[in-house]
């Protein structure tokens, strides 16, 4: 599981073994958010909060960092994710201070 960034904490990562729609789990102390990255005709056009299986989700506070940072970083998500998945490379992980 590549770690992408690290934010407040959170780290946010792949799965290595992932499926569509792109998307980028967040994790801290145990609990886990993911946010999927909806694309239509090559553009960004929402970003959805899921919850991860059996995990139990970001704090409130937690969420809220999460979203703010996605939104912010959803293309450069989108072209880890096919640095990746597609191209075969392990991006670096990134420590954000702030967005």
């Amino acid at each position: 599981m590549p770690k992408i960034y690290k934010y407040f904490g959170i780290v946010f990562l792949f799965h290595a073994r992932d499926h569509q729609p792109i998307h980028i789990h967040g994790r801290k102390r145990g609990a886990e958010s993911k946010a999927e990255i909806i694309i239509k005709d090559g553009d960004i056009v929402k970003i959805r909060i899921c919850k991860v299986g059996n995990k139990i989700p970001l704090s409130r506070e937690d969420r809220r960092r999460f979203v703010i940072f996605v939104e912010k970083y959803a293309e450069d998500i989108r072209n880890k994710w096919i640095m990746f998945y597609v191209d075969g490379i392990t991006p670096k992980m990134e420590e954000i201070k702030e967005v």
